[in-house]
């Protein structure tokens, strides 16, 4: 019986370690995600074989047992107990493995396995088996993460599912979507986990749940005191400079920072000072500006 070679779907090794399996794995499932290749149904089958491969060489005792029995590593408990020890050759030519049986062991080995698994034990049943716990790497805004977003992501085997990033998620945040992950044997589906990194933002600098944000304060603001417009997520707030505001001072803005994840909390706002001297001066301005370096060194 002709099977896959789940090694050559992943394009490693059969020795690879598992961190090369997953680092295979990641790298197929971003070139071939239907969200990447959307309508593109060989992408999509591709995506479906890399998953059902990652499924079994990812898990120590699925992957030993696919190593012994290919492509029927499920029934490598019921081979067992009915006494069947044959292993795989593998030919890269047939692009899988191959389980040795004849005819006559094939009919006595699916005897057994209808009887319950082994000669004589009709009560015996294969254990069901939950499945594997899924990860689909998930790209947000900064605003999404401030707010909060809904997605609508492809599964591997077609279903379209809308999915919900709750407001606070970070880098490396992983949302469980229960019951969306592979498919069980027996048992029930796994999880889905979506694995959130966030965009880097052309203004704010996140720190934890803090975000930091430079603000330009004219130079006679700075030196004499007023107001000016911080940019925040929700919209921009007046601040008050006071007389005499140093370049790199920072103000906090309590609870104008991300929130936190399954919490009310909220972190603050840090806006730091960048003094903007004045450009194209006019000769009365220079002039006044000779006074005051006067005035200074007196």
């Amino acid at each position: 019986m002709a099977g896959k070679d789940y090694y050559n779907i992943l394009g490693v090794e059969r020795g690879a370690s598992e961190r090369e399996i997953k680092q295979a794995y990641r790298r197929l499932a971003r070139k071939y995600h239907p969200d990447v290749n959307p309508g593109d149904q060989s992408s999509e089958a591709k995506f479906k074989q890399i998953n059902e491969a990652y499924e079994v060489l990812s898990d120590k005792e699925k992957r030993q047992k696919y190593d012994r029995f290919g492509d029927q590593w499920q029934y490598a408990d019921q081979f067992a107990q009915a006494g069947w020890q044959q292993t795989p050759s593998w030919d890269s030519s047939q692009g899988g493995s191959t389980f040795h049986l004849d005819e006559d062991e094939i009919g006595s080995l699916f005897d057994d396995l209808l009887r319950g698994f082994t000669p004589g034990a009709s009560s015996r049943r294969a254990q069901p088996r939950r499945g594997r716990d899924v990860e689909h790497p998930m790209k947000v805004t900064l605003e999404e993460a401030y707010h909060g977003t809904a997605r609508t992501i492809s599964l591997g085997d077609g279903e379209r599912l809308e999915v919900k990033i709750p407001p606070g998620v970070k880098d490396g945040s992983r949302v469980r979507i229960a019951g969306k992950g592979g498919q069980g044997y027996g048992g029930t589906r796994g999880d889905l986990y979506l694995v959130i990194s966030v965009k880097p933002h052309r203004l704010f600098e996140r720190r934890g749940d803090n975000l930091h944000v430079e603000v330009s304060v004219p130079l006679v603001v700075a030196m004499l005191g007023g107001e000016v417009q911080v940019p925040t997520l929700k919209g921009k707030l007046a601040l008050k400079i006071p007389p005499e505001t140093q370049n790199g001072r920072a103000f906090r803005l309590a609870g104008q920072g991300m929130p936190h994840l399954d919490n009310s909390v909220r972190g603050d706002l840090l806006a730091k000072v960048n003094v903007v001297l004045p450009t194209n001066l006019t000769q009365q301005q220079k002039e006044l500006f000779k006074q005051l370096g006067q005035l200074n060194s007196s």
